[in-house]
Order: structure tokens, then C-alpha cells, then sequence
């Protein structure tokens, strides 16, 4: 919005003013070629020839003056190089000291200059944008192909920074020999590991990181966790320490793999533990269901929790959860469905998942929040597939006083000393970061500048390759530089309100939604009928039935591994996108009972094509959800996190429900009655799709 090109025109580093593109000329050229169309002046082709000049000329100014800014930071290092050789021979504790000193200097304006091409690298993305947007033209594509590998093209100089690497390279290399190997006959290449981090060079490998950071597996997993953040370029970014502990990221961590565990540990049994208290096996839709449905409102409540602390929800939660998972287990004895289902909505209020995020969002340094979340991901696939295994390990039966220990309360009563000991854990090892007051927090947030979603955290060449609408931000403006309009106050602090948060989405953040509660609810259409649909059809026990699960669950990081090692970069992100939507249609149509008989191979097919694509599918829609979706909805109570999370679990309650509801048409029905809107939502997502990605040229 125009906030953040104001914010944008406030951080340019005043003596390097004429050297950044020219945003506020070629964004009036825009308007003035889209003039010129309209009265019919000028064609098309003049128009595309004039702006690439223009556009070429302008990278080229960048280009030239970070060759001349190199070639001074190499001149410096040279000299100092030279002073390092003369103190070699003999050392001088004062002046090796001035030396470090002088070495930190020259990294200190290497940061500048790494702010000076992200800063520009921003604007170009965002001109390309705004000309694709304007003209309904896919300029971009055209531009970057044109350009990507010509040889006479410069624009390649702006991603790839051999020189500057050298730069760094040199500047750490140095700072580690005067700090270590001061007498030492050993060279810094004899250690493979490096104790010394001088924090100049921890802040320059982040920005070139930021810069050159290809497309992973880390940084496509982290982004399943939606942790969204301000990503506006500082070329001194403090990273505060005393807010961050490791074992307190672990407990967070901890605490999301058990309640995955926590949620998926009964799927194998709940529809044997529905008819073992007297009702329907399809009853386990709502058994698994109301977890989820009560989840709905606990997410609310924590998020706005940990807005004050992390300590106590996560108490609070463990308190819940082992209260849930007893009442769960003593379910069984007192011969009671309610009992059993006030247990799952117990487990359901203690979902502390907005904390967890929160947390990692918070309390984790900058250069190390990538790997948290993609911990969080990590822990949340791993929970997932140990539940069902874990299930299928409690197959025994004794009694012990007057309580039942069998397949079905098992689950329960383990779950309950797991969360009793994890509770214990909490209490003596977690650390409660230090909070700002609530009124400064506030005032923080109210006069807080809402950012672009996207300065390169995938690398500054992919946003280019892809195409720019993929990439839109949603803010209530294009963010140019010139910041001539100043946005309301209100309009920039976070979302206050579910509703106010919702008026924030635009049409494709919607749609991204919309998938994303089709994929919960494929999958958990799947997952939560499963056991009942393989008692019937091919009467499986509850081992073979948790084998299954745990198989699905086990293949999600490696899926995630493929995708965003190799196919994420080798497709654009809304090709895998309709791919994926596509195999998840295939996968529910495959899963169809049509012709009998119905076999375990068309199950277990079916089931896996669905699963996988699904997986495929939230990966990277959520990767273009976090870079799409308002920074408004970046912090505050009303996060991005948190309306996603709401999107899914709603999915997962619908879900449920409709197992319950078909199970009474019989269970002969179950099958093909709950796979029907899992088609429909499907193909309306397809359609929803190739309608946005379609009308944005």
C-alpha cells in the first residue's frame, strides 16, 4: 500500500539516492503507455519495445554502480589485507584490534549494498507487476525469458552475486583468522567446524541468504506453517536473544507432536469404540469430529492468550488434554458416549497450535525461524503418523481395579501420562520470554507499517520467473515508492475482529482458502472413515488399519522433499497448484465403489493418490498463501495462521459430520455418499482456480 512505499523511500540510504530505479518515473510511464493505448496513439508493440528500453536502462544504472561499489569494497579489503600481512610478522594486540574493527566496517557497508539490490530487486518485481496488472499482459514472463540468459542482458547481475559472495567470503575468512588462529601454525580450513561467528558476519550471510536463497526443502516445508511475517530489508537487523530458548522451542515443538498424536491416535479404533458403548460404527465421525470442533473456538482464545503469555496457555493445555484423555478412557467404563465425547471436546479446547505458532513468530531469531518452522511441520507430519502406529501397537485387554485397559481406552490413558509428564517437563524447563506492556504492544501495533509478503524469502530470481499475480499483494494499494497518499491510521494496524480480518482477503487469497478447506476435507474424509470402510469391505483389524495410516502419514516429508527440492523448481507455483487439484480429484473419482467387487488395491491406490496430492497441494498452496495474504494479518490476535487454521478445522468438522450423517443410509452407502462432496468442493475449487489465475490477464 502507499504506507509501505513511503516506508520503502524512507530507508533508501540517502547518498545512493539517483542510483535506484526510478519507481515513481516508469510507474507514471505505465499510466501514461495505458493513456496512450486507450486513445489509440500508440500499439502494443511500441509500447512493449519502450518500456523494456526504459526498463533495461534502468537496471543497468543498478548494475554499473554495484560494480563500482565491489570494486571499492575489494580495493579496502586489499589494503587491509596488506596491513594483516605487516602484523603477522609483528603482532600487535591494539593494532589487530583497529584491524578487526576495520574488517567489520567493510561488512558493515557490504550490508548497505545488500539493501540497496533487495531494495531495488522489490521495485523491479513490482513495476513488472503493476504493468501486468494494467495491461492485462503477461510482460513479465516475456521480460525475464528475454532477458534471464542473454548475454548483452544485465539483469541476471542483479540475482546472482558471485562478486559479492567473494566479498563475504573474504571479510569472514579474515575476522576468523585475527579472532582464532592469532600464533597458530593452523590454517582455518584445517577445522571443519567454525566456533567463531563475528555477528557482522552473521548479519551478511542473512542478508545474502535472503537474496540467493533457492528453493528448498526447508524453506518450502517451513512455509506450511504460515508463520507470517514483516519482511521489509534492514541492513542491521538485531536479533533479540534474551526473548529466544531452545528448550522452551523444544517444549513448543514437543507440545505439537503430541497433540497430533493426540488427534490421530484414536482414528483406528473409534468406530470399535462407538459400537462397544452402543452406537453406530459411523458414530466415529462425530467422535473424531468434535476434537476438531471445539478446536474451532480454542484457537480464538489461545491466540488472544498469547498475546500476554506462552507459559500459561501451554499449562492450561496440558491441564485440558489430560482431563480429555482420561475422561476418554473412562469413557468405557461408566458405558457412556457422552462421557467419551466430552473427552474429544476437552482435547479439542486444549489445541494450543496458535500458541506454538506464535511462539516460533515471536521468540525465534530471524536466522533461525525458517528451521522452527519447519520443525512445527515436521512435528505435525511425524504425530501424525506415530498416532495410528501407536494405536495399533495397544492391542491388549486386562483390568486393573475396577478400570478397563483395552484397544480403545488405551489410546486415552496413554495419552494422559504422556501429557502428565510433558506438563511436569513445562513447568520446570520452559521460560517465559520477556513481554512488552500491553499499552506499548498495542500503541506498537496500531502505528505498526503493514509490508509486502514477499522480499524474496524464495530468492529474488523465482518471484520473477513466476508470474507476478501469483505473487499479488494484498494490501488496499500497489506500495509505491513515492508515498505521495498517507494511509489511515487505522487502516494499517492489525485485524481487530474475524470479520474485519476476512474483509482483508481478496478474491485469490479467498480461493487459496477455499482449496485448502477442500484438501482437509478430502483427507480427512479419508483418514476418519477409514477403519470403517476396511472393516466392511475387507475386514481388516485395527493393526492393518493403523498400518495403513501410519504408511500415509510417513509419506509426507518425503513428498515434501521432492516437491520443494526439484518440483518446485521446475514448474511455477500455480501449475503444481491445478496439478495437484487435479490428481485430488482424480484420486476421490478412482476411490468411487462402481464396480464391484471393490478391491484393497483400488483403496490403498485411490487412497494414496489422494493423500499424496493432497499433501502436494497444501504445500504449496500455503506457500503462496503466506506471501499473498495481507502483513496485516501478519500479528495481532486475528493472524493469517489463525484463519487458515480455522479454514482447515472447519473442513475437518464438515467432514466428520458427513461421515456421521451418512452412516445412516448404511454403511453400504458410507462410501460413496461422503466421497460426492468431497468431488463437488473439488471441482469448485478447480473451476475457482482457472477463473482467477484466468481474469487476472
Amino acid at each position: 500500500m502507499v504506507a509501505f512505499g513511503k516506508k520503502l523511500k524512507e530507508r533508501q540510504i540517502q547518498e545512493w539516492q539517483g542510483y535506484y530505479i526510478n519507481y515513481k518515473l516508469m510507474k507514471k510511464k505505465v499510466r501514461q503507455h495505458a493513456q496512450q493505448i486507450e486513445v489509440g496513439t500508440q500499439d502494443r508493440r511500441h509500447v512493449l519495445k519502450d518500456f523494456s528500453r526504459m526498463l533495461d536502462n534502468q537496471i543497468e544504472k543498478i548494475v554499473l554502480f554495484l560494480l563500482e561499489q565491489q570494486g571499492l569494497l575489494a580495493s579496502r579489503i586489499a589494503e587491509l589485507n596488506e596491513q594483516q600481512e605487516a602484523l603477522q610478522q609483528q603482532p600487535d594486540i591494539s593494532e589487530i584490534s583497529q584491524l578487526r574493527e576495520a574488517y567489520r566496517e567493510v561488512g558493515r557497508d557490504l550490508l548497505k549494498l545488500l539493501f540497496f539490490i533487495e531494495i531495488n530487486a522489490i521495485g523491479l518485481r513490482k513495476i513488472l507487476k503493476k504493468f501486468d496488472k494494467r495491461f492485462g499482459y503477461r510482460f513479465t514472463d516475456y521480460y525475464v525469458k528475454t532477458r534471464a540468459n542473454h548475454p548483452y542482458s544485465q539483469l541476471q547481475q542483479v540475482f546472482k552475486h558471485v562478486g559479492l559472495g567473494a566479498v563475504v567470503g573474504a571479510i569472514s575468512r579474515n575476522l576468523h583468522e585475527l579472532q582464532e588462529h592469532q600464533g597458530s601454525y593452523l590454517s582455518i580450513y584445517d577445522q571443519t567446524a567454525l566456533p567463531f561467528q563475528d555477528p557482522v558476519v552473521d548479519s551478511m550471510k542473512a542478508a545474502v541468504d535472503r537474496l540467493t536463497h533457492s528453493t528448498n526443502f526447508l524453506n518450502f516445508l517451513a512455509q506450511h506453517a504460515l508463520i507470517m511475517q514483516e519482511e521489509l530489508p534492514t541492513f542491521e537487523e538485531p536479533v533479540d536473544d534474551q526473548k529466544y530458548h531452545f528448550i522452551s522451542l523444544l517444549l513448543n515443538l514437543v507440545n505439537t507432536f503430541l497433540y497430533m498424536v493426540n488427534t490421530y491416535i484414536i482414528v483406528p479404533t473409534a468406530d470399535d469404540y462407538s459400537m462397544s458403548l452402543g452406537a453406530a460404527a459411523t458414530v466415529c465421525g462425530i467422535v473424531i469430529g468434535s476434537m476438531a470442533g471445539a478446536q474451532v473456538f480454542s484457537s480464538v482464545y489461545f491466540s488472544a492468550w498469547s498475546n500476554k503469555s506462552y507459559f500459561r496457555p501451554l499449562v492450561f493445555s496440558s491441564i485440558v488434554l489430560f482431563i480429555g484423555n482420561a475422561m476418554y478412557a473412562l469413557a468405557y467404563d461408566f458405558n457412556s458416549i457422552a462421557v467419551l465425547l466430552l473427552g474429544r471436546v476437552f482435547c479439542g479446547l486444549g489445541s494450543a497450535r496458535a500458541v506454538n505458532r506464535r511462539y516460533i513468530s515471536d521468540c525465534v531469531p530471524l536466522k533461525i525461524r525458517m528451521q522452527a518452522s519447519a520443525g512445527f511441520v515436521s512435528a505435525s507430519a511425524l504425530g501424525m503418523a506415530c498416532g495410528p502406529a501407536l494405536a495399533g501397537l495397544l492391542q491388549t485387554n486386562f483390568k486393573l481395579y475396577k478400570l478397563t485397559f483395552n484397544q480403545d481406552t488405551l489410546p486415552g490413558w496413554v495419552m494422559s501420562l504422556a501429557w502428565l509428564i510433558y506438563l511436569v517437563w513445562l513447568w520446570i524447563s520452559f521460560k517465559e520470554p520477556s513481554h512488552v506492556t500491553e499499552e506499548s504492544s498495542a500503541e506498537q501495533e496500531s502505528t505498526a507499517e503493514p509490508v509486502e509478503n514477499d522480499v524474496l524469502e524464495k530468492g529474488l530470481k523465482q518471484p520473477l520467473l513466476l508470474s507476478s499475480d501469483d505473487k499479488r499483494v494484498t494490501e488496499e494499494g500497489d506500495g509505491e515508492f513515492d508515498g505521495s497518499d498517507e494511509a489511515p491510521e487505522e487502516a494499517r494496524g492489525p485485524a481487530t475482529s474475524i470479520g474485519s480480518a476476512y474483509r482483508l482477503l481478496t478474491p485469490s487469497v479467498k480461493v487459496q482458502l477455499l482449496i485448502y478447506f477442500m484438501l482437509k476435507y478430502a483427507m480427512e474424509v479419508l483418514l476418519s472413515e477409514s477403519s470403517v470402510i476396511t472393516t466392511y469391505y475387507f475386514s481388516w483389524s485395527t493393526s492393518s488399519v493403523a498400518i495403513f495410516l501410519a504408511c500415509l502419514g510417513l509419506t509426507v516429508l518425503p513428498v515434501n522433499m521432492v516437491v520443494g527440492s526439484y518440483i518446485s523448481n521446475m514448474f511455477e507455483d500455480r501449475q503444481i497448484l491445478l496439478a495437484s487439484e487435479i490428481m485430488v480429484c482424480v484420486g476421490i473419482l478412482l476411490s468411487f465403489h462402481i464396480i464391484s467387487p471393490y478391491t484393497v488395491p483400488q483403496y490403498v491406490c485411490s487412497g494414496l493418490i489422494l493423500f499424496v496430492s493432497a499433501e502436494v497441494l497444501e504445500g504449496v498452496n500455503l506457500s503462496l498463501l503466506s506471501r499473498v495474504m495481507s502483513s496485516r494479518l501478519s500479528r495481532g490476535t486475528y493472524n493469517g495462521g489463525l484463519l487458515s487454521t480455522e479454514a482447515g478445522t472447519l473442513a475437518r468438522v464438515v467432514a466428520d459430520g458427513t461421515i456421521t450423517l451418512a452412516g445412516y443410509l448404511g454403511e453400504s452407502k458410507l462410501l460413496n455418499v461422503t466421497l460426492l462432496p468431497s468431488l463437488v468442493i473439488c471441482i469448485a475449487s478447480i473451476v475457482a482456480t482457472c477463473f482467477t489465475y484466468n481474469s487476472l490477464y
